[in-house]
């Protein structure tokens, strides 16, 4: 079963279980899916869908700090459910080690040296970890290595 069908089928089961909250943020993530589908005339694979959903969750995490540095909870809180449901699709992640580690040896495999190859790693790191770890922090641990 694809990570697409596994949401099409959690949607027909909030459905049943009249889940308004869930449901509706299933809907988004299958309406932005489809976007997608549509804009690039291509069906996604689980790689491609897994990017969609880490696009959902960074909307996500920027309104829920523009929502709280306007101290509306109310938002907050509904953004937070969002990402919960989200979160939920995406494969296990990566712990800052394993990532640190990754990233080490993507360096030493590109022989990068110095900020000035930070491109050239970042682009290898994304093509590997994307969907398994959070990019803001490979991008750290790229920095960190380079800096070295």
């Amino acid at each position: 079963m694809t990570l697409k069908d596994r949401i099409t089928e959690d949607m027909k089961t909030a459905m049943r279980a009249k889940d308004a909250a869930r449901l509706s943020t299933i809907r988004l993530l299958l309406a932005a899916i489809k976007q997608r589908e549509v804009d690039e005339r291509i069906t996604l694979d689980d790689a491609q869908v897994v990017g969609v959903l880490d696009k959902m969750i960074k909307q996500r995490k920027d309104s829920i700090a523009a929502f709280a540095q306007a101290g509306r909870t109310d938002l907050v809180d509904k953004e937070t459910a969002e990402m919960g449901v989200l979160e939920a699709y995406l494969p296990q992640r990566l712990s800052a080690q394993q990532v640190a580690a990754e990233v080490a040896r993507l360096v030493a495999e590109l022989g990068a040296a110095g900020p000035g190859d930070m491109g050239k790693v970042m682009g290898a790191a994304k093509s590997q970890l994307a969907g398994k770890a959070d990019m803001g922090m490979v991008s750290a641990a790229v920095k960190a290595a380079l800096a070295k």
